[in-house]
């Protein structure tokens, strides 16, 4: 399968994760904040080139009635600009309750507010990755 990036994807911050080479599991990476959308794209063509990535998995917020709103549009437009930027291919999960399971590990783990703050999107990013490999371990 080869090593997945995984983006957890919104206004302020970029959650990361990245797969192991072999596709069994996924592990938290960075969280990037966003400053500009070149900046962006170069960040994670950095994450790409370094750790060999293969394909860009990127979680979108489907609204609970299926339907796509302005968040989620807002996450394709960035796949969109990133697939043309890099030379890898781009992937869309869905990635409704990714945030709040997050918070629950959180909680399990009893990490306070602030240190919360710096691992929330790395968590998620590792979900929405997770849930990716579970759905194609046989590719």
């Amino acid at each position: 399968m080869g090593v997945l990036l995984g983006l957890d994807v919104g206004d302020v911050r970029i959650g990361v994760a990245v797969s192991d080479v072999l596709g069994s599991g996924a592990h938290p990476l960075c969280t990037l904040t966003r400053t500009n959308r070149q900046r962006d794209m170069i960040a994670i063509g950095d994450l790409v080139s370094i750790h060999e990535v293969e394909r860009i998995i990127i979680g979108l917020p489907i609204s609970i009635d299926g339907t796509i709103g302005t968040q989620a549009e807002k996450v394709q437009k960035f796949g969109s600009r990133l697939s043309k930027v890099l030379d890898v291919p781009v992937e869309f999960i869905d990635e409704s309750f990714t945030t709040s399971d997050a918070e629950d590990i959180l909680n399990q783990l009893e990490i306070n507010s602030k240190d919360r703050r710096k691992v929330i999107d790395q968590i998620s990013a590792v979900i929405i990755l997770d849930e990716y490999l579970r759905g194609n371990t046989d590719q």
